[in-house]
């Protein structure tokens, strides 16, 4: 591990890179703190604290704190990623942008841009969205806003609008001349940087207000690292196809004839159904933000309340956008025709599957077999914090759909939750492994490329798209 540390110095291009990524990520926590004009800091941080077993609280810890603080940088990366999921959404049933789509680098570049505007739109639908519910909005009778208005408003949109094509513009810079994925290597800051917290969170309930006992920190311990067993086992598991080569003679040398196989990962898209998921469901939150009062507002309060985080409406409706976004990103970053063209044009075939159309058809299967096992993965561990935290809520079902009969024979705990604040699990410790995995399976590869060795002697490390 020294001697690889050692080597990555030595490379001038990839310390470049790592110092680059490094000083992105430490501009970008440094805009974490900046406050946005016009708040009462303190009161506002009381009210969010009143919001941390819902929607806001997983939005938060997403955000590395920042919209718990309402800086600069509160919106995070959510309208950006948005926008990729809307883009790509049309590409499908838009034929100028399946166009652009498939003119190569120029048209990815336009789609790219049209990304970016729309960026700066639902930035600013957000923006004022909260600058209007805050105006409203009081902490214990004392106001969040020091001087509302037209002014605040459009100070705050501006504010929160230009953090958040910051921060965009943060992962772009990563992505293209630092190392690493920047929009995760973004969100796996937000995240990494709460863990301290956690820790000292754990110790002072354990050894200080005494409100968990030994046994509880040990099962929770012990629950965590089969969690992390559980995400490492999916993460690096894979379907593999075999390959057979024909014989055939170049120039005077026999060439093929070998077995190989094609490796499919189970979880190709990694983390990012999650994010696709929670970044819509933002939605329902943000437009119950304009309306308060009247009957318009009522209806709006009454369906957001039976869609708040922890509820069985929300519940299913998370479970269904992330298996839903599992294959809709599969179908993005891999395509079954193209493979198997690549396939048969070096003279290889799958045993038993005649090349071509046939070939496709069987990966393009196999494909959808695998995904539905990750897209119940994926829900699984994204619900594993919202069950310990706040339960399933099964009893606040209608009494025709069985609420009642819930509310009878099931634990209490798994119908309201631990109140464990499991900042290890779920959808924040799938981001830090898998983003960590694939950071370090990139660094991994520049070694190698250039004769140096790898993190590990024996073996490569392997990220979620190593073999993909």
């Amino acid at each position: 591990m020294m001697e690889s540390i050692k080597s990555i110095w030595e490379i001038t291009d990839l310390r470049k890179r790592i110092l680059f990524t490094l000083i992105l990520m430490a501009v970008y926590r440094l805009g974490s703190f900046v406050p946005t004009p016009g708040i009462n800091a303190t009161v506002f941080q009381q009210y969010f604290n009143q919001l941390g077993g819902t929607l806001f609280g997983l939005m938060s810890m997403f955000s590395g704190g920042s919209l718990s603080r309402l800086t600069v940088f509160a919106l995070g990366i959510m309208p950006y990623i948005t926008a990729q999921i809307i883009l790509q959404l049309l590409t499908v049933v838009s034929p100028t942008l399946e166009k652009l789509q498939k003119e190569g680098e120029l048209g990815r570049r336009k789609i790219t841009d049209y990304t970016r505007w729309l960026t700066v739109g639902l930035s600013a639908f957000q923006s004022l969205g909260i600058a209007v519910a805050l105006q409203r909005e009081t902490a214990a009778g004392v106001p969040m806003v020091r001087n509302p208005g037209m002014g605040f408003i459009l100070t705050t949109v501006l504010a929160l609008t230009a953090g958040a094509v910051f921060i965009m513009w943060l992962g772009e810079q990563i992505t293209a001349r630092g190392v690493g994925n920047g929009m995760s290597l973004l969100i796996f800051a937000g995240i990494v940087v709460g863990l301290p917290g956690g820790i000292g969170n754990i110790y002072e309930n354990v050894f200080v207000t005494r409100i968990w006992s030994p046994m509880k920190l040990v099962v929770l311990l012990v629950f965590m690292l089969l969690i992390v067993a559980f995400i490492v086992f999916f993460e690096r598991g894979e379907r593999r196809i075999p390959i057979q080569y024909a014989k055939r003679i170049v120039g005077r040398r026999m060439m093929g004839g070998v077995s190989t196989h094609l490796p499919l990962k189970v979880n190709s898209g990694g983390v990012m159904p999650i994010i696709f998921a929670v970044s819509l469901l933002t939605f329902p939150q943000t437009i119950g933000l304009f309306y308060k009062g009247g009957v318009f507002g009522k209806l709006i309060k009454d369906f957001l309340a039976l869609f708040a985080w922890g509820e069985p409406l929300y519940t299913v409706t998370y479970v269904a956008l992330i298996i839903f976004f599992s294959h809709f990103y599969l179908s993005i970053i891999y395509n079954p025709d193209e493979v198997a063209d690549n396939v048969r044009k070096q003279g290889g075939f799958i045993p038993g599957i005649r090349p071509g159309r046939r070939t496709a058809d069987y990966m393009d299967d196999v494909l959808t077999k695998i995904t539905w096992v990750a897209g119940l993965y994926l829900a699984v561990v994204a619900l594993i914090p919202e069950i310990m935290l706040a339960g399933v809520k099964l009893n606040h079902l209608p009494r025709v759909l069985g609420g009642a009969w819930f509310d009878a024979h099931l634990p209490s705990w798994l119908l309201t939750g631990m109140d464990i604040h499991f900042y290890f699990g779920g959808a924040s410790l799938l981001i830090v492994v898998g983003v960590a995995m694939d950071t370090v399976q990139q660094i991994e590869a520049q070694l190698i490329m250039r004769h140096y060795e790898g993190f590990l002697k024996k073996g490569r490390v392997r990220g979620r798209r190593a073999a993909s």
